[in-house]
């Protein structure tokens, strides 16, 4: 393709070099250029792109995109000097693969909890409805039945036009993505056509990248402000902040406030949850395998979404009906013996204190929480999170989730200081699969044990490298013959 087609659309200034030239393929990782490539030079977290311009066009660069002008770089390869990069490269990739997300209806789900949850409930009524649904989001990517192996929510913007071009190949007709705030933040995500936005909620999360609570919330915003329809959780503080920012119709919903959608005779028990919504005159009745107030949250998203796709209410209540859960959100397994454990991904102060929250309205006895909090990553919420686990729990492990470079027994303690504000029993077992174990050897009959934080993952990050650890295999094998 050639270089100056690949611009359209960006604005740019030529150092050297001529952009009418053919280019094989865009790349942004050095040591996969190939002859004839145009290389893209991404200012990183840990390394700037620009420093490897010289090795790009060693191996065969013809082109360059760059912020300034790399040092050392042959008078024969084209220069291109751009603001910024990151998004330079996201409409360089959507004029490469022929702008898929046009050929598709794309829904995008942001918030800090529920993403996931929302997005396999419309996949549920779209599978409903005949259609073929890829998915883009923390646990895996899907085309159809296909799943495909998943690093991020969101994609590096090459490889996510990358993917929607497959989709698109294959036939899908929507796209249900998950849109985190880095995607949005970082230009993974610019040039996408959105028919739909869906906010869940905002809480607190990623202060270790976007420092505030303001900034987070500006970044989340970015997707209502391209979206063609928006879906809104009015009883979030910052919902009327994301109604604002939408354009075009916007359907909005919530429990406690007034709105388009709105669910009313809420019932909790550890097989689900019911409520009964009002809509154009009739009320009907939902059911949902997960149990919690958040599962409605997650709900009444997707319903509003699927409404706007021009799903009749029938029609999606009864593909919501046929969802029977996410792995790793909200999943439960029983022992013969009377409890049950349930394993969940959260890993955010809001999330945790919605899970302890909803085990509370069915627990005929205590719950056992056991927990921790990520390596390297925004260490203002570990008193926090101790504080509610230690306010909703009758007893806190707390253990290790993935420590990464940091001393996992340094975060347990900064975890500990909440947990002791709240008088709650508790013990500290830095390993977590020892600590699975001798939560499941505590538990009586009528108890719940909460293992919160890594949901679906199935690994463990450590310094020194990354080991196989699945908690919902961890705690079948602590419960032993009584597992049912």
């Amino acid at each position: 393709m050639e270089l100056k087609k690949l611009l359209d659309g960006i604005s740019y200034e030529v150092l050297q070099g001529e952009p009418a030239k053919e280019v094989k393929n865009i790349e942004y990782d050095s040591r996969k250029v190939t002859e004839g490539d145009v290389f893209v030079c991404v200012s990183g977290f840990q390394a700037d792109g620009h420093k490897f311009a010289p090795m790009a066009e060693k191996q065969g660069a013809t082109a360059l995109i760059c912020e300034k002008m790399p040092d050392g770089i042959g008078p024969e390869v084209t220069v291109i000097k751009v603001e910024n990069s990151r998004e330079a490269l996201a409409l360089m990739a959507v004029q490469y693969y022929d702008d898929p997300s046009k050929k598709m209806q794309v829904v995008g789900v942001t918030g800090t909890n529920g993403k996931t949850t929302t997005t396999y409930l419309m996949k549920s009524v779209l599978d409903r409805m005949g259609k073929k649904v890829g998915v883009v989001g923390t646990i895996e990517n899907r085309i159809g039945d296909k799943v495909l192996h998943t690093e991020r929510t969101t994609p590096e913007s090459k490889e996510l036009q990358e993917l929607l071009n497959t989709m698109v190949k294959e036939d899908v007709t929507h796209v249900v993505m998950e849109v985190s705030s880095h995607s949005l933040d970082l230009h993974r995500v610019d040039g996408i056509q959105y028919e739909i936005g869906i906010f869940t909620n905002l809480t607190q999360d990623h202060l270790d990248y976007h420092k505030t609570m303001e900034n987070y919330k500006l970044a989340k915003g970015k997707l209502f402000e391209r979206a063609q329809k928006s879906i809104i959780n009015l009883d979030d503080a910052a919902g009327e902040f994301m109604k604002d920012r939408a354009k075009g119709q916007v359907l909005t919903f919530a429990v406690e406030k007034e709105a388009d959608l709105r669910a009313e005779g809420i019932t909790i028990s550890a097989e689900g949850t019911e409520f009964s919504l009002p809509w154009e005159g009739k009320e009907y009745h939902v059911h949902l395998s997960t149990p919690g107030r958040f599962s409605v949250y997650n709900a009444l998203g997707a319903i509003g979404a699927c409404l706007l796709l021009g799903i009749p209410m029938e029609e999606i209540i009864a593909g919501l009906e046929e969802n029977h859960g996410v792995a790793g959100r909200f999943q439960a397994v029983r022992s013969k013996k009377g409890f049950q454990a349930v394993v969940d991904y959260a890993h955010t102060p809001d999330g945790l204190d919605n899970i302890l929250k909803t085990a509370r309205e069915f627990a005929k006895g205590r719950i056992i929480t056991i927990f921790g909090c990520g390596g390297d990553r925004d260490k203002t919420k570990r008193p926090i999170m101790g504080e509610i686990a230690g306010n909703g729990s009758d007893y806190c492990i707390i253990t290790s989730d993935n420590p990464r470079t940091e001393n996992p027994l340094t975060i347990l303690s900064e975890v500990e200081a909440g947990v002791v504000k709240t008088r709650c029993l508790y013990e500290k077992i830095a390993d977590r699969r020892e600590a699975i174990l001798h939560g499941a050897k505590m538990a009586k009959a009528g108890d719940v044990i909460i293992i919160a934080g890594k949901g679906h993952e199935n690994y463990q990050i450590f310094k020194d490298g990354t080991i196989h650890f699945d908690d919902m295999e961890e705690i079948r094998k602590a419960f032993g013959e009584d597992c049912l």
